[in-house]
């Protein structure tokens, strides 16, 4: 669990970041779960778009992206998400102390 400072710290690294995925009319899916675990493994640190022909709520899908990614939820604002999960083999980040 992130605590506020870490988050607000992991908000301005994402500041200058470009979505990486984008969730469509479909919504979400398997591929799209599978896609950001792998792509978070190297970068950590990622920002997903909801388009506005997705039907479904950014916050519910944000909950569900990070659930089935195993990542935190730093932040939805707009139909943007930012996830953040520490990396095993390509660790770049490092977290403030609590």
């Amino acid at each position: 669990m992130l605590t506020g400072k870490q988050k607000r710290f992991l908000r301005s690294q994402a500041h200058h970041l470009d979505p990486i995925f984008q969730i469509g009319k479909a919504g979400m899916n398997e591929g799209i779960v599978r896609h950001v675990v792998d792509a978070i493994e190297t970068r950590e640190l990622m920002k997903v778009s909801v388009l506005n022909n997705c039907l479904e709520e950014p916050k519910d899908l944000a909950e569900q992206l990070a659930e089935g990614a195993g990542a935190e939820l730093v932040q939805v604002i707009g139909r943007t998400i930012i996830l953040y999960k520490e990396s095993k083999d390509h660790k770049q980040i490092e977290l403030p102390r609590g």
